[in-house]
């Protein structure tokens, strides 16, 4: 008895794992069936558009003018540094302002102090061998032309004596906001010539816009051709170049 329950018991199990098996298949099948069918839905998609990039580009002046201005000293002593850093943020004011820029353009920031320590052969001494201290001044207007002028006179200070670091002026566009749909319009016109252009050679015809990703705006100097994945923006020129691109899939048929 014990033989026969033992072997209806094996029996019973192996009809399960049948079971199992069998349904495993059905649903991997099933899957298989569908995942084709959902992959010939996509690729009948894109068998049905032309995607292009267009572009648009319009030249722009800048408006804007920020301009910083660090003057620097290193002395034995530190209130002598600082002595010497104010002294320089005095005259490079007046330079300024007498200059043109209005002291409300003016903007001063605080002192900072740092000491440079003595090392012997990479080890260091303990002992304090002199002080910097600097001082920066920032210049934030919308006279760009005059902020130009004045930077080109900088060298003037210079031969004075004064400790200037001077990376230049950054001009910016204050108008970029109000570009950006103007230019995004221009270039999804672009891109439906150009559609036209590639679809028309081959007996076809461009149809409705499926979708539309704009890409960065670049804004560069004057005939540059400098691009970037997240978008440029030189600040280094009064006249620059901003440019938009968009790319854009349209319906085509034959």
């Amino acid at each position: 008895m014990s033989e026969m329950k033992e072997s209806s018991i094996i029996t019973i199990e192996r009809r399960k794992a049948v079971t199992i098996v069998i349904s495993a298949l059905i649903v991997a099948l099933a899957l298989g069936v569908g995942l084709t069918k959902v992959g010939s839905g996509f690729a009948a998609r894109v068998t049905e558009g032309i995607t292009v990039t267009g572009s648009a580009k319009v030249a722009a002046t800048a408006d804007n003018a920020i301009w910083t201005l660090t003057v620097q000293q290193s002395k034995p002593k530190v209130a002598d540094a600082v002595n010497f850093v104010g002294a320089g943020i005095d005259e490079l004011s007046s330079y300024l302002t007498s200059g043109g820029v209005p002291v409300a353009s003016l903007e001063l920031g605080p002192v900072s102090t740092y000491s440079n320590a003595e090392y012997i052969n990479g080890n260091p001494t303990g002992r304090i061998i002199s002080y910097n201290a600097s001082r920066d001044l920032t210049v934030r207007t919308k006279d760009v032309e005059l902020v130009k002028k004045l930077s080109q006179g900088i060298g003037a200070l210079l031969q004075k004596g004064v400790n200037i670091n001077n990376n230049g002026p950054q001009y910016y566009i204050s108008t970029l906001p109000s570009l950006r749909p103007q230019l995004l319009q221009e270039a999804v016109k672009d891109a439906q010539v150009r559609a036209v252009a590639l679809t028309s050679g081959v007996g076809g015809s461009v149809g409705a816009v499926m979708s539309v990703r704009s890409g960065p705006f670049q804004v560069t100097t004057p005939d540059s051709t400098m691009t970037s994945d997240v978008g440029a923006y030189d600040t280094s020129t009064i006249q620059k170049t901003v440019t938009a691109t968009v790319s854009v899939t349209f319906k085509t048929s034959k």
